[in-house]
């Protein structure tokens, strides 16, 4: 599963339908450079920022400009909350991404919780749930204002589906809600270490306060969503903070209820991948179902002199991400009953 595409492949010829860019994890904090919580990786703090501009500069700079770019989250680092910093460093991000020529959506993680509470966030420009399409006559496929998640139709026959991985959380959320109440006993039930960071232990790691979970309102939308694209012929993009499928991950990062999310896809034919951050080492792996699940390698951890992000650029029978530094190339071919015909 793991094996480069060739560069041949690479520069196939037939017919490129559209493409977009995927980012993870940037995590900008006006800080010298140090280290993740166990003392063993290096972060860039400033540098991400310098990332994000080589990335945005790159994609402005396409022969075929992308329709736009999924930022999947932690898009700033939580120490900023320890300094006051949230609301600038924010700025600043934002003020970043105004040079970019296309909408960018934005998707929520961890980090942007140790910051922000839910319900700034809602407000703030980091919801990009304007940027949806509604499908007619189709109420069932609208979201709840309980979640932020939402789909668009970047090109015809194309869905794409951005999910709310911390939609079960105590990440930003008011304590004296039920649902944190509700969340809280679920983490409690399988994390019983006195630090809820640590997987210390467990015989699911994934439980961790870090991490988060989709409500099952939240799956149910997203199974109607499906069935509609499933229905209608579409090809489906789906992307969220926390990955959900453990080859494609480590096992302490992968969503709380991974199980459930897969059990949805797995139910339809239209799912072609899942774009997920948060592991910053990276995960890619096809599932037996033939869905790929990409999980990007994050930016805080990218050195100086080296880059992540990339550009998937999509054909009528295959998707292909062209990686940028320590982001690897990747072919997701279509499902034979798959393929668009165009």
């Amino acid at each position: 599963m793991d094996d480069k595409p060739s560069p041949e492949a690479l520069s196939e010829s037939s017919e490129r339908l559209f493409s977009f860019g995927v980012i993870a994890d940037v995590q900008y904090a006006d800080l010298e450079d140090g280290f993740n919580f166990q003392g063993t990786r290096q972060r860039y703090y400033r540098h991400s920022l310098l990332h994000l501009q080589g990335a945005i500069e790159d994609w402005n700079n396409e022969s075929s400009t992308p329709c736009c770019v999924l930022q999947l989250g932690d898009i700033i680092d939580g120490y900023n909350a320890q300094y006051n910093a949230s609301e600038k460093s924010l700025e600043l991000v934002m003020d970043t991404f105004k040079r970019l020529k296309v909408p960018v959506h934005h998707t929520w993680g961890n980090h942007e919780f140790y910051n922000f509470s839910r319900e700034y966030l809602t407000h703030s420009k980091l919801n990009t749930k304007f940027l949806e399409d509604q499908i007619v006559h189709h109420p069932e496929t609208m979201p709840s204002e309980d979640y932020y998640a939402y789909h668009f139709v970047p090109f015809p026959k194309f869905r794409f589906v951005l999910l709310d991985a911390y939609d079960l959380s105590v990440l930003g959320m008011d304590q004296s809600s039920p649902k944190y109440e509700q969340c809280m006993k679920i983490l409690r039930e399988h994390n019983p270490n006195t630090e809820l960071n640590s997987p210390q232990g467990l015989s699911e790691p994934q439980f961790v306060q870090f991490n988060g979970g989709f409500s099952q309102e939240q799956l149910n939308w997203l199974n109607e969503v499906l069935t509609f694209s499933d229905t209608n012929q579409e090809k489906v993009v789906i992307v969220s903070h926390l990955p959900i499928y453990p080859d494609a991950s480590d096992s302490v990062c992968l969503a709380w209820n991974y199980r459930d999310a897969l059990a949805v896809i797995w139910s339809h034919e239209c799912v072609v991948c899942f774009f997920a951050g948060h592991t910053h080492d990276g995960g890619y792996s096809e599932d037996p179902f033939g869905v790929y699940h990409v999980s990007l390698e994050g930016v805080i951890e990218t050195a100086p002199d080296s880059q992540a992000f990339g550009t998937v650029h999509v054909y009528p029978d295959k998707m292909m991400l062209k990686g940028r530094g320590r982001v690897p190339d990747r072919i997701m071919n279509y499902k034979k009953e798959r393929a668009v015909h165009c």
